[in-house]
């Protein structure tokens, strides 16, 4: 019988649940319950960057855009620059209002900016 009852205990020992086989299951539990937490944050976080690209490629596609129009008014404005130029240069070869020599020009703080002090264009 001494047998009967080793082995009884031994079963016994083996199938129910002792302190160290719920530490074992409760640390198991934690790290499942730690790894889909941190799936989920990784999901969410690709999730941000995506839409952070796609928010920066459309600004950058509004930008070039932009650009695209204002290159092309800078186009525009510099051959109306050049057409009063030369209206402006023929006109001052027939005015007899004003005054002959070149005019004071003098160029401001930043370049490409002349002030023209001279009174030939004020009529």
């Amino acid at each position: 019988m001494p047998q009967d009852s080793d082995s009884n205990d031994q079963s016994y020992s083996s199938s129910s649940p002792g302190p160290s086989h719920r530490q074992d299951s409760s640390d198991d539990m934690r790290k499942v319950q730690r790894r889909e937490k941190n799936r989920i944050a990784a999901q969410k976080s690709r999730q941000r960057q995506t839409q952070k690209a796609d928010t920066l490629h459309l600004e950058s596609e509004g930008l070039e855009r932009e650009n695209s129009a204002l290159r092309k008014e800078v186009r525009r404005l510099t051959e109306e620059v050049k057409y009063f130029s030369s209206l402006l240069s023929s006109h001052e070869a027939l005015c007899s209002l004003l005054p002959s020599g070149p005019p004071d020009v003098s160029y401001g703080p930043r370049a490409f900016q002349p002030i023209i002090t001279s009174t030939r264009f004020q009529h």
